[in-house]
């Protein structure tokens, strides 16, 4: 009899198992029901907000203060949800489309999904000074020191320099171009694999303002355009400036 008892108990609990199974099965094909209808008639009415996916087009300005310096970018110019307000921030992110210099619409909207075939994004973020120089400034004192020579020739005038073993930017260039009476244009570029499956592998950091340093990424696409770049981008972020 407690033979008969127990494998009448084994049975009992493998059947619950099996249909609590069943159970959970249904349930989760129900749950996955409703919200495929809920999608289908909700996307008339979110369709907009999910189109954004963190995007806003609107043109707002917002006055965020970084030490001294007052920027104001329009709201569809910066990048995260949380720093589209006014007030005190230690830090800014910003995107543009290029060549047009303008932040998010629905004209740009491919541009910004990367969608349009073209990398055209380029990513500024505005900071307080912690160098005493910038990247032109430390061209000469470290740079030339980190760099293999003579390089090789790049876009419009522009020199490539790989970096040394020991240097610490493995898997990095250094491009760099010479300008009459202004200090050379200088930017480093990812390398290799990591370089393709960057929208902005490139950067380069300028000083703006009173206190503020400027780093901007961008495609290794538009090198060959580095003159206009540097000359938009920073004529851009310096238009937003206000010092206190």
């Amino acid at each position: 009899m407690k033979q008969e008892a127990t494998e009448s108990s084994g049975f009992d609990v493998v059947d619950s198992a099996l249909m609590m199974k069943v159970f959970y099965g249904f349930a989760v094909l129900a749950v996955l029901a409703v919200l495929s209808v809920a999608i289908s008639l909700g996307g008339r009415w979110f369709g907009h907000t999910i189109a954004l996916a963190g995007y806003t087009d609107e043109v707002a300005p917002r006055e965020i203060v970084i030490g001294n310096d007052v920027i104001s970018a329009p709201a569809n110019m910066i990048r995260f949800e949380k720093a589209r307000r006014d007030g005190i921030a230690g830090r800014l992110d910003l995107y543009l489309r290029w060549p047009e210099m303008d932040g998010y619409s629905e004209a740009a909207r491919l541009a910004f999904n990367n969608l349009d075939g073209h990398k055209r994004i380029v990513f500024l973020s505005l900071e307080p000074r912690m160098m005493a120089r910038d990247m032109s400034g430390r061209l000469a004192p470290i740079y030339s020191e980190l760099t293999v020579k003579p390089g090789v020739p790049g876009p419009e005038g522009m020199t490539l320099f790989g970096f040394t073993e020991n240097s610490g930017y493995l898997n990095e260039v250094l491009a760099v171009a010479s300008r009459n009476g202004e200090p050379p244009f200088v930017a480093r570029c990812l390398s290799g694999a990591e370089a393709e499956e960057s929208l902005a592998p490139c950067e380069r950091d300028v000083f703006v303002g009173k206190d503020l340093s400027l780093t901007y990424r961008f495609p290794r696409e538009l090198l060959g355009e580095w003159r206009e770049l540097d000359r938009a981008v920073t004529g851009k972020a310096n238009a937003m400036l206000h010092v206190k």
